[in-house]
């Protein structure tokens, strides 16, 4: 694991790495605004390329690895409770599906838009959840992640900041969280918000600070901008393609109007990486685009989702071969992105990005 000083001494080499990996020259963008804080690593639903996603062993794989955040999507319980899960319908990602006492449980629900039909976390107590177990989301392309299913409960959010603060305790690092409210104005409008039992669990953690090591995230602005009304921690701005769910343009955030507005109410925005380096029509990275620039001009963090290792997530430079389940060189993606400026990265392989952060040899 490398130390914060080496992180920071990536930036000497970095332009002649990116350049030589991609193929050609990449301009970075240029930097605005006070120097950031070393990049952090964020382990995107634990590290999840080697373990199903959002169970303790895949935060605990994260923090072995070097991750300095470890990220839960929460979602609530019928008797409100915050649990991680990537979506509320569970049927992906638990042996719901095999437990015939909840066979009648199935539905079809409407969620921001999005027709689904399965097994939803608010149909369903906490003790009738922690009767199910983990399956891997994505068996086709993780194999070894699958052998793990049927191993592992659904966690609550007070037992990932239980984990986040005995880790910090054993390793003499401080291990930050960084949740995700899914799903805000769907559960609000179920009579389940989100947003007072994570601060709640956060005020008992002694988390309540811009100091604290907690990241909160949407993809909606207004349940963002009533969180900044309410708490000190950190707020990320989720960037994604379209609108979000309360009627807000992606596009218009991106704008350096729209950056300044999110400024605001958040320390950072957390775009898809597309619209920090776009991929071309061959699947090769192009230019990096002003967003970073911008950002920072705003005086925003850009913490940018998500990295992947295998083939078929990569862009084509950084492909090993032509199965798309084999890994290829994601830690090479990553410091592209680096030289471009960002502040941190969501990765489901953590440590391709510690690699990515170490100096060049």
């Amino acid at each position: 694991m490398y130390s914060s000083l080496a992180r920071v001494l990536f930036a000497g080499g970095f332009a002649m790495v990116a350049a030589i990996a991609s193929g050609s020259p990449l301009p970075p963008s240029p930097r605005a605004g006070p120097p950031p804080e070393a990049p952090i690593v964020i382990a995107h639903r634990g590290a999840s390329a080697d373990r199903p996603e959002h169970t303790l062993a895949s935060y605990e794989r994260a923090i072995e690895k070097g991750a300095d955040f470890i990220e839960p999507d929460l979602v609530s319980t019928k008797d409100h409770h915050l649990v991680a899960r990537h979506e509320n319908e569970i049927s992906g990602t638990t042996d719901v599906a095999a437990h015939p006492e909840f066979a009648a449980r199935k539905a079809t629900k409407t969620i921001d838009g999005e027709v689904m039909t399965g097994w939803f976390t608010e149909d369903f107590t906490l003790a009738e959840l922690q009767t199910l177990r983990a399956r891997e989301r994505l068996p086709q392309l993780r194999p070894a992640n699958a052998k793990f299913d049927g191993q592992f409960a659904i966690p609550t959010f007070d037992e990932i900041i239980a984990l986040a603060k005995a880790a910090s305790a054993r390793t003499g690092r401080t291990i930050g969280i960084y949740p995700e409210t899914k799903h805000p104005s769907y559960f609000r409008a179920a009579g389940l918000p989100l947003e007072p039992l994570l601060l709640a669990a956060l005020a008992r953690a002694g988390w309540t600070r811009a100091t604290s090591p907690v990241f909160i995230q949407s993809f909606e602005a207004g349940n963002l901008r009533a969180l900044h009304a309410q708490t000190g921690v950190r707020l990320i701005q989720l960037i994604g393609d379209g609108t979000s769910a309360d009627g807000v343009s992606y596009d218009a955030m991106v704008t350096p109007a729209g950056l300044k507005a999110i400024a605001a109410y958040a320390s950072g925005i957390g775009p898809a990486k597309d619209r920090i380096i776009p991929r071309d029509a061959t699947g090769h990275l192009a230019a990096p685009t002003r967003l970073v620039a911008d950002a920072h001009a705003a005086g925003l963090q850009v913490h940018p989702w998500t990295f992947r290792p295998e083939n078929y997530f990569l862009p084509a430079e950084f492909r090993k071969g032509a199965d798309p389940q084999a890994r290829g060189d994601a830690a090479g993606e990553i410091r592209v992105f680096l030289e471009a400026g960002i502040d941190g990265a969501f990765s489901d392989l953590p440590a391709a990005t510690v690699e990515a952060m170490a100096p060049p040899k």
